[in-house]
């Protein structure tokens, strides 16, 4: 990228105004409202997936339900890659972005790795964290994630953020904890020591999944890279149901609700986090994840009457002006990702 800044260093008259102009340099318009959109669509169908989870985990234990859904995305995303309209969605996918072609070994390596720390190790570490602590514990540390992930970004993968960008993630944090107390802070508990280590470690998978994600994000063939994740996943919780003699019963009447969940929230969720953070890197993919709560919380009160006061309405609108702070402060400068 500093080849883009080459032309200016050729201006010995340059002044000291211009100098310090380029402490975050600009390299004129980069409208990555996709990577946005793409986030919050992702976010959406997550949130949803808690409503029909809660119905689906009254005849199911949460391990055989995870393999069931990992399972049915994988499937379903390979049946995609198989048909015709694979290109034209890659086409979409890649129009704006160079991509490479080839998936290497060493690319299969970070795969297998995401898979087991983003399908298998997190989920099973969180559901043992959950039940150690309450619920409001757990949605307010599972906000350690995007710290993390900003931790991660800004040390490991070279990702830089100005002042602004803070604000955007503070508003995010902000909002998710008011959203998730329902403004009763008092509600937060620390007897839980177990249980809330448990939660912060299943944050700091995730945090590593998405992080790792940002070096398969630039693959062209994003829909192969997320078909297998879930493959992984799902064949790996898969057999762990068996050997813990889980039952994969599913009354048909529920079978909707569970291809909803495989197919949209699980499948077509990857391919839009890995794009997202192709777009707009992971840190701030990281910082949009608790846009889920929000949405979670909407569709339990339209699907199954929970409550949802006003305060939390406001709250959650404040997350998304921390989204628009994010997309305004990136979209006139270098695109970091």
């Amino acid at each position: 990228m500093r080849s883009l800044f080459s032309p200016f260093k050729n201006k010995s008259h340059e002044s000291i105004h211009d100098k310090k102009s380029n402490k975050h340099p600009e390299i004129g318009f980069v409208d990555n409202k996709w990577g946005y959109l793409s986030m919050v669509a992702a976010m959406i169908f997550f949130g949803i997936s808690s409503t029909f989870n809660k119905i689906l985990l009254a005849d199911i234990h949460p391990t055989a339900l995870a393999a069931l859904t990992y399972t049915i995305a994988g499937v379903f995303l390979l049946g995609i890659r198989l048909s015709p309209i694979k290109n034209k969605i890659l086409d979409l996918l890649n129009q704006k972005s160079k991509t490479d072609d080839s998936i290497k070994l060493k690319d299969y390596g970070i795969l297998f790795l995401t898979a087991i720390l983003g399908t298998v190790l997190a989920p099973i570490v969180f559901l043992n964290g959950l039940n150690d602590t309450t619920a409001v514990n757990a949605s307010l540390l599972m906000n350690s994630e995007t710290l993390f992930i900003i931790v991660i970004g800004f040390f490991f993968l070279k990702e830089r953020f100005v002042r602004k960008d803070f604000i955007g993630f503070s508003f995010l944090i902000l909002g998710t904890i008011f959203l998730t107390t329902n403004c009763q802070i008092q509600n937060i508990s620390i007897s839980q020591d177990f249980g809330n280590l448990l939660i912060l470690g299943a944050a700091f998978f995730w945090s590593v999944d998405t992080s790792l994600g940002k070096l398969l994000s630039g693959k062209r063939d994003l829909i192969l890279i997320s078909a297998l994740k879930c493959c992984i996943g799902g064949l790996i919780l898969f057999f762990l149901s068996l050997m813990l003699n889980l039952s994969f019963y599913v009354p048909l009447y529920n079978m909707p609700y569970l291809l909803l969940v495989g197919v949209v929230s699980v499948g077509c969720s990857f391919v839009l986090i890995y794009f997202a953070i192709r777009e707009i890197g992971s840190a701030r993919v990281g910082s949009i994840f608790p846009l889920s709560a929000l949405f979670g919380a909407i569709f339990a009160f339209l699907i199954l009457g929970e409550p949802f006061s006003l305060m939390q309405l406001l709250f959650g609108i404040l997350m998304f002006f921390g989204v628009y702070v994010l997309y305004k402060n990136g979209k006139y400068r270098k695109k970091d990702v």
